[in-house]
This record gives structure tokens, C-alpha cells and sequence, in this order.
């Protein structure tokens, strides 16, 4: 069975860190190039980052750029996502996934930036 399992969130105040972790089961991350979406309350999907499949190449959103960075260890069929400077806006369920627009992507979890 093809799943990808998502860890990490938490609770954490306006400018503090968190690092995201994802890891796959059922296939072998090493062919895709990965992303992380993420879901505010009421909002859509928003993509997040994208890395390809050698790790050497990522991308960010604008509203997420030079705070996250995006890493996998494909030795651990694993992707990663470090937050830092979070902001209340960043509140949303995260979520890693095989395309921009969260194609097969896991349960979530949960980031809540609040004082």
C-alpha cells in the first residue's frame, strides 16, 4: 500500500521553529520529485516547496521563502520540511505529497502558530 505519513506539528508562538517529517511506505521516493502542500481553516490547498529527486533542486512559495527549507533523505525514503519564523499565517495542516497540487498525500499534521 502506497502511504505517505506526516509528522512533527505542533503548537509553537510567532517566531519559533518546527521541523516537519514525512516518510513513505509502499514506494521508493528516490524516482519523484516531492512537495509539501498545506490547508489553512477554510481555505484550499496551497503549495509550499518542491524538491526534485537528487535533493540539489527546490522551491518555495513566496510566502514561505528564506523562513522554510525543504530536504529529503532518500536512504530513509524520507522528505523533511524545517519552518522557521512562523507566522499565525503559516497556521495549516501540512501535508507531503507526490505533486505541486497534493496528489497522494498523507493525513497531515498540524501547525498552529499562536501566542
Amino acid at each position: 500500500e502506497v502511504q505517505l505519513v506526516e509528522s512533527g506539528g505542533g503548537l509553537v508562538q510567532p517566531g519559533g521553529s518546527l521541523r516537519l517529517s514525512c516518510v513513505a511506505s509502499g514506494f521508493s521516493v528516490t524516482s519523484y520529485y516531492m512537495s509539501w502542500v498545506r490547508q489553512a481553516p477554510g481555505k484550499g490547498l496551497e503549495w509550499v516547496s518542491t524538491i526534485s529527486a537528487g535533493g540539489t533542486i527546490s522551491s518555495y512559495a513566496d510566502s514561505v521563502k528564506g523562513r522554510f527549507t525543504i530536504s529529503r533523505d532518500n536512504a530513509k525514503n524520507s522528505l523533511y520540511l524545517q519552518m522557521n519564523s512562523l507566522k499565525p499565517e503559516d497556521t495549516a495542516v501540512y501535508y507531503c505529497a507526490k505533486t505541486r497540487s497534493g496528489t497522494g498525500r498523507g493525513q497531515g499534521t498540524q501547525v498552529i502558530v499562536s501566542s
